[in-house]
């Protein structure tokens, strides 16, 4: 089982306090029967935002320690991305002395004014970190490098919420394949990983849904996710 860090646990139980994770059975888009969910835009009082962005930041500084490239501007996906985005950049500044911009896209792109499909600060020609929440298959994900491509941006990276550790479209690990189009390993920092959920099941007791999470683990897990 892997190991809990305070901001971790936090997270974990601050958003089941609110119901944005919750153990059960639900059926994902892709037809699987899963004994978890993550409803990220539940994640929408101050003290969850700021246990949240708190645990983006953190990820996101230990990260450019391990090796992560330098990025200019956070860029949160409309439209759950948005406020994660603007708290991140706002706790990398106050608590890690990390200064960048963001920027998120328009649903439907503007004829007037600034025109484009994205707003805040500019990404054309600068270095672009994604922001995003849950990632399965990483449909989301491939979706904002396209936007920030379009803009003029270069995007070196990426970091999630909640990596379910399910196998993608190639038969490897979503994160395997998002490194792949970006800029290698450890350009996807991941503030959870499904054992992380485990691990927070087995200490505190509640087997029967351990066991589910077993299961499915079994089945659709990345075996070799390190």
């Amino acid at each position: 089982m892997a190991t809990l860090d305070k901001y971790q646990n936090d997270l974990i139980e601050h958003s089941m306090a609110v119901g944005a994770l919750k153990f059960g059975a639900f059926t994902l888009k892709s037809g699987r029967q899963s004994p978890y969910f993550f409803n990220a835009g539940l994640l929408a009082d101050g003290l969850v935002l700021d246990t949240l962005c708190t645990a983006y930041a953190k990820t996101i500084a230990d990260a450019l320690k391990a090796g992560l490239p330098e990025f200019d501007i956070l860029f949160g996906p409309a439209y759950k991305g948005i406020p994660f985005a603007a708290c991140t950049a706002l706790l990398l500044h106050r608590d890690h002395g990390i200064d960048v911009g963001y920027a998120y896209d328009r649903k439907e792109a503007k004829d007037h004014g600034e025109g484009g499909v994205t707003v805040g600060a500019p990404v054309k020609d600068k270095r672009i970190l994604i922001l995003d929440d849950v990632a399965t298959a990483g449909t989301a994900i491939r979706g904002a490098i396209d936007i920030v491509k379009r803009e003029g941006g270069k995007v070196v990276g990426a970091v999630l919420l909640l990596d379910r550790e399910e196998v993608g479209r190639e038969g490897k690990s979503m994160i395997e394949e998002v490194e792949g189009i970006l800029s290698g390993k450890g350009s996807v920092p991941t503030i959870l990983k499904m054992r992380h959920l485990m691990t927070w099941l087995e200490q505190h007791g509640r087997a029967d849904e351990l066991k589910s999470m077993q299961q499915y683990w079994e089945q659709y897990g990345v075996k070799e996710s390190k």
